[in-house]
């Protein structure tokens, strides 16, 4: 087995017009899946194949996989892991080293800590190749898919994740208040902030006539919307509430939620329990047009998740000219200015006040609403997928002209087997690492750092 490249900085030098790089991909969750860091590492792909050059991305099987896909390896997989849409890809690097032996990887990108991080820390070590990580989750918030939110798992998966980064040549933080963190946490690996682009004409092309006649939805009728996966880290119960609470102030507003997930058979009993099950409309899953216009029919988004990285819906509702009222958390708050594309509400903002908000935006003129619906606009401008796939480039050419791990052209069996050892010693002494953070230090006062300033 021959390495491709034994030095980071590519024989063609700088990424110019007519370089192509061959960038594998790595990741947990990738489409059919729904959900922001598929929907974030599937836009990214296909903006680097446009511009010219080859990824290979390996991502677990999900359940309606094509099942024949260009450019992608799947995974063996335990499907539904923990009861959750996840599935949970088997760690295995040795049936891709045929694969990748050809792929010729210049670079590798990870986009977990986890399962294939740790393959991707291998490969990377192996082909001697740099790797960037993107930190898209707050993994210590997911516990609950595990062992019911045990405040030791917690301490054990920030450490095991924080350490993964110091493995890493590069960190992507989806906003400054991740870099502020990690920092806090003491990861020491350079960080950029990039965050995930949507195609903007895309999601201001939906149609609102169109919309509303599909869902059943008056014209005139207020309509309070939300995207995303329906799922217990998403803080349902505040914003379930608080919808709740204005349908039944205002007796012409509805509310439209698109998505899926466990929690939804919750919301669905509970505006039922309200008497309110025939202005809540479900979608279900959405995709390409259908999505645009569901944005499109709304007149306010309405975000309650406090575990987010970026919200990436809070983007794509704002292209849509949609103004958006969220709790001030990561990803909300580098997006939401209070009073000018929406309301930022406190972190710890509950039910009533998140009611009053939106009832507040109900109330508003005409005008005053085309104003936050034009701001919403400009804002989603600076999240353009052009601007962020430059950014991402950019790093890549940056990281690949820094110093080279190795010097010799070939390489042995004996120095591949030496460089996997090395990779294995560094998994481990993380995982021991974490253990014992986990163990030895005092538990938080408040729940794993829930609260970013």
């Amino acid at each position: 087995m021959i390495a491709p490249n034994l030095g980071w900085a590519s024989s063609q030098g700088t990424i110019g017009q007519d370089q192509r790089l061959n960038i594998l991909m790595l990741t947990n969750t990738y489409v059919p899946h729904v959900g922001g860091v598929a929907r974030s590492v599937s836009g990214l792909v296909a903006g680097l194949r446009e511009r010219g050059h080859s990824v290979l991305v390996v991502a677990p099987e999900f359940p309606g996989t094509p099942a024949v896909e260009e450019g992608v390896e799947r995974i063996v997989a335990l499907q539904r892991f923990g009861g959750s849409d996840f599935s949970m890809p088997l760690p295995l690097t040795w049936p891709l080293s045929e694969v990748i032996d050809d792929f010729a990887p210049d670079l590798v990108h990870t986009h977990h800590p986890f399962l294939l991080g740790d393959t991707a820390l291998r490969v990377a070590s192996v082909y001697q190749v740099p790797i960037i990580f993107t930190y898209h989750t707050r993994y210590e918030l997911y516990g609950h898919y595990i062992a019911q939110d045990s405040a030791w798992l917690q301490r054990l998966v920030l450490s095991l994740a924080h350490g993964y980064c110091d493995l890493c040549d590069h960190v992507i933080a989806p906003s400054q208040s991740i870099v502020q963190h990690l920092k806090r946490h003491g990861v020491q690996a350079p960080m950029t902030v990039i965050p995930t682009g949507i195609d903007v004409d895309a999601f201001a092309s939906g149609r609102r006539d169109r919309a509303r006649g599909r869902w059943n939805l008056a014209p005139d009728q207020f309509v309070i919307g939300h995207v995303g996966r329906l799922a217990p880290e998403k803080n349902l119960d505040i914003l379930v509430q608080a919808i709740a609470d204005v349908l039944a102030r205002e007796p012409k507003a509805a509310v439209l939620i698109t998505g899926d997930g466990s929690y939804r058979s919750i919301m669905e009993q509970a505006f039922a329990d309200a008497g309110l099950t025939d202005r809540a409309r479900f979608t279900g899953v959405l995709t390409g047009e259908p999505l645009w216009d569901a944005y499109a029919a709304q007149d306010v988004f309405a975000f309650s998740s406090i575990s987010e990285t970026q919200g990436l819906v809070l983007t794509e509702a704002m292209a849509a000219g949609v103004p958006v009222i969220a709790l001030d958390a990561p990803g909300a708050r580098e997006v939401v200015e209070d009073g000018i594309n929406g309301r930022l509400l406190p972190h710890s903002a509950d039910a009533g006040a998140l009611a009053q908000a939106l009832s507040w935006l109900a109330d508003l003129p005409s005008e005053r609403r085309e104003t936050l619906r034009q701001a919403a606009r400009q804002t989603a401008d600076n999240f353009s997928t052009t601007r962020c796939l430059d950014r991402v480039l950019a790093l890549y050419e940056s990281v690949l002209a820094g110093e080279p791990r190795g010097e010799a052209p070939e390489a042995s069996a004996w120095e591949f087997a030496r460089r996997r050892l090395e990779s294995e010693l560094d998994i481990v002494a993380n995982i021991a690492q974490a253990v014992s953070d986990a163990v030895l230090v005092p538990p938080p006062k408040a729940p794993s750092d829930v609260t970013l300033p």
